[in-house]
């Protein structure tokens, strides 16, 4: 691979000063990586390698020469789709163990069995409640907490049946998963299913394979990331709109500069109660700081920026960069996403690395075990840590200017009570002005960064081209970081760059047209956010009859593809950019991109130029408009008298 100038790998400004800092000083960053990679392998990038036994790693040829097949006889749609398969797996895998260490706390909190941690949204919890059909009445708040909470916790290992949030869904939508076989039973179940689907000598099926594929996602959307979401509404409060700033800008010269960094919330929760410490914030002074400045890196930064206003320091492709600025004196993590080169970045500044999970750990970090039963004394030592370091600050500090205002916050709760007011909260208004032509539909623009394109650039692209076109954008993840240090979440710059429909009704609200609706788990609101539209009518009946699709411009994680998988197997039409791990299955990306519309009513599609991308989800939507009538723009009319007399 050449090497690229350094505006070829980020559109960011503040990252491209870092850059040239980190070049100057010899730092090893994820793009010179990518670059020592060299050429990949093709044979990986296509899906067509297998190293499931010690047989192989077998491969097969695209070209259509020999090798034709694995030694166990495997064909390229069997390699490609246990592949596929796996990779839903672990991207289930990963937002499952997120939610049910959020479950387990939220059984222990409603036991009070932990301090620091409280029921802060009581009327979600009476929701989740009749959802599991646990009785209210006159009980304690704890105690139905704690009934919903062990509901809950059992969804993981439930082996028949089906998983609750299911029954969320539109009706049709619910009926045709059925009559697929596809609605899961239990979380675990499903992604234990496709690691045993997928050993050497058993399913060999691709299209059975993909069955199982898409029950597995259902089982991460409609379950461990919606049960993730839900109860961290539940402990955490359910975000409404709130100010906050994103860039690498955020960080101060002056004060601690704390990173957490990862997708837990359950401890960066503390950590920002800790710095509030009136003891630690004395400590701080007496080090020559002015106080402690939390910043948030990756999905972390999503949620305590939404329940919070704590500032973005930027996405995943940022972290190795915020410590090469000098002044962060702790970057706390958790697990997802997280790179194994920090330690050795740090090496070169003052920055304290903290692991504090027991399954995401680092060599050459410092590993401080968060603990749920003493969680706040932990988040204080961890800050304490952060502060004594603050002396020990190197010259070769530099904090690029570069820091945008936004407003964040938008759950699917809260997008209804502004559409609404506290007692209308509702989606019609949403549906009247996509029906009248004002917004010509919705599209969720998640996902990840990937340095093999160049940063944030993808998502800014598409983002403005869909906005342009009055098309409303929902965001979450590092896509939601991208655009909000572009300004696409600051109504004074995002809606100058709106059509005139959808500005129209965005001032009328008062938001920007792009939503930050948080992080990664957080995908299962924007799922709600549909159903919502579905549910209100006038749209069809089905979440695949809506104007709207989704994207991941700049993918690279597994959990992309559960997300992706749970939306296409929900009804909604889905693009990615970057690359696509199944082209040298002609078979399998043929299911996937075209058979799929008529199984799931709605299919996958790639694309990595983003104004292309753009073009095929604005066609998309124009069809779906079409096949409701609503293609042309038109007015209601409040018809009085007359108007009525000449109808009849």
């Amino acid at each position: 691979m050449r090497a690229r100038d350094i505006t070829e790998k980020s559109i960011d400004t503040a990252v491209q000063a870092v850059l040239k800092k980190a070049e100057e000083e010899n730092l090893v960053t994820a793009w010179d990586r990518l670059e020592k990679q060299g050429g990949q392998c093709r044979f990986g990038t296509l899906g067509l390698c297998c190293r499931i036994c010690s047989m192989g790693p077998c491969r097969i040829n695209p070209a259509g020469r020999e090798p034709q097949r694995g030694v166990c006889g495997a064909t390229a749609e069997t390699i490609a789709a246990r592949n596929f398969i796996r990779m839903i797996a672990g991207g289930a895998a990963a937002h499952s163990d997120h939610a049910r260490a959020v479950a387990e706390l939220f059984v222990k909190v409603a036991n009070k069995e932990v301090e620091g941690y409280e029921i802060k949204d009581v009327q979600k919890l009476y929701q989740l409640a009749m959802d599991y059909e646990v009785e209210i009445g006159d009980r304690d708040v704890h105690e139905i907490a704690a009934e919903v909470g062990e509901k809950m916790l059992a969804e993981f290992g439930k082996q028949e049946g089906e998983i609750q949030f299911i029954k969320r869904a539109p009706l049709r939508r619910q009926e045709l998963w059925r009559n697929l076989g596809v609605v899961p039973r239990g979380v675990d179940r499903e992604i234990v299913e496709v690691m045993h689907r997928t050993h050497m000598g058993v399913d060999m099926d691709y299209r059975n394979l993909l069955l199982q594929g898409i029950r597995c996602a259902l089982a991460d959307g409609w379950g461990g990331s919606m049960i993730a979401t839900e109860l961290q509404d539940v402990l955490f409060g359910t975000p409404v709109p709130v100010v906050g700033s994103a860039n690498l800008g955020v960080l101060k010269e002056d004060e601690v500069n704390v990173i957490v960094h990862g997708h837990e919330p359950l401890l960066s929760e503390m950590i920002v109660l800790a710095a509030q410490d009136p003891e630690l914030q004395e400590l701080a002074r007496e080090k020559g700081a002015k106080g402690i400045n939390i910043a948030g890196i990756c999905c972390t930064a999503n949620e305590i920026l939404m329940r919070h206003g704590i500032p973005l320091a930027g996405n995943m492709l940022h972290q190795e960069l915020a410590i090469a600025t000098g002044v962060a004196d702790a970057m706390v993590v958790d697990i997802q996403c997280i790179m194994q080169s920090l330690p050795e970045i740090a090496q070169c500044f003052h920055t304290h690395i903290i692991t504090t999970s027991p399954k995401a750990k680092i060599p050459g970090a410092i590993h401080v075990e968060f603990d749920e039963d003493n969680a706040l004394e932990c988040a204080k030592e961890i800050v304490r840590m952060a502060i004594e370091n603050f002396p020990n600050r190197r010259p070769n500090t530099f904090i690029p200017q570069e820091r945008m205002d936004l407003v964040a916050g938008f759950s699917h709760e809260t997008i209804a009570y502004l559409l609404g007011g506290l007692f209308r909260a509702s989606y019609k208004p949403l549906n009247d002005n996509i029906i009248n032509g004002r917004i010509r539909g919705v599209v969720g623009v998640v996902g990840c960064n990937n340095p093999k394109v160049t940063h944030d650039s993808a998502h800014v692209t598409l983002v403005k081209e869909l906005i342009r076109n009055d098309i409303l954008v929902l965001q979450t993840g590092c896509a939601a970081v991208a655009c909000a240090k572009a300004g696409l979440m600051n109504p004074d710059v995002a809606l100058e760059l709106a059509g005139p429909g959808l500005r129209e009704v965005c001032e009328t609200i008062g938001i920007p047209p792009v939503l930050h609706m948080g992080s990664c788990v957080d995908n299962s609101r924007i799922l709600m956010a549909a159903t919502a539209m579905v549910k209100e009518g006038g749209l069809g009946d089905d979440l695949s009859d809506l104007p709207v699709a989704g994207a991941a411009p700049e993918w690279m994680s597994e959990k992309a593809i559960s997300i992706g998988q749970y939306f296409v197997a929900s009804g909604v039409f889905t693009v990615f950019g970057v690359t696509w791990p199944t082209l040298g299955s002609e078979k399998l990306t043929k299911l996937l991109f075209e058979e799929f519309e008529d199984m799931l009513k709605a299919r996958w599609a790639f694309e990595p130029d983003p104004k292309k991308m753009a073009d095929m989800i604005i066609e998309h939507i124009n069809e779906k408009r079409k096949a409701l009538g609503i293609d042309k723009a038109r007015e209601r009319i409040l018809f009085d008298m007359a108007m009525r007399r000449a109808l009849e």
